[in-house]
């Protein structure tokens, strides 16, 4: 399951203005490889939308079917906010309406995109 948490108002191409549903997926614990230590995170990706800022408002809190994915992409640069440190990264995260399997799920593997657009 994922969680509509926020809505950002974006802009195409074209100049025309629309809306994106910030969703994010579960509570994850993940092994800090500096520390040795546990911290708690969740995953994060946008979807645009045809809704209204009236309409996305409404939504926050709304809960989705579907998981949180890292896909490959071309890679980029990504200036970490806190530190100003610029990093390449060779991915991104995007909703997945699939729940996945139990092997998906309990290993994090990267599940099988095959039959479904992104």
């Amino acid at each position: 399951m994922v969680t509509i948490t926020d809505f950002a108002e974006r802009q195409s191409k074209n100049g025309s203005k629309f809306y994106a549903l910030i969703l994010q997926g579960g509570l994850e614990m993940i092994l800090s490889e500096e520390s040795g230590r546990y911290y708690a995170t969740a995953k994060q990706a946008s979807v645009t939308s045809t809704f209204d800022e009236k309409t996305c408002q409404g939504l926050v809190g709304t809960k989705l079917p579907g998981r949180i994915n890292r896909i490959v992409c071309e890679p980029f640069d990504y200036t970490i906010q806190e530190t100003g440190e610029v990093v390449k990264i060779n991915h991104r995260w995007a909703y997945n309406p699939n729940e996945g399997s139990m092997e998906e799920i309990v290993f994090d593997k990267e599940p099988s995109t095959e039959g479904v657009a992104f």
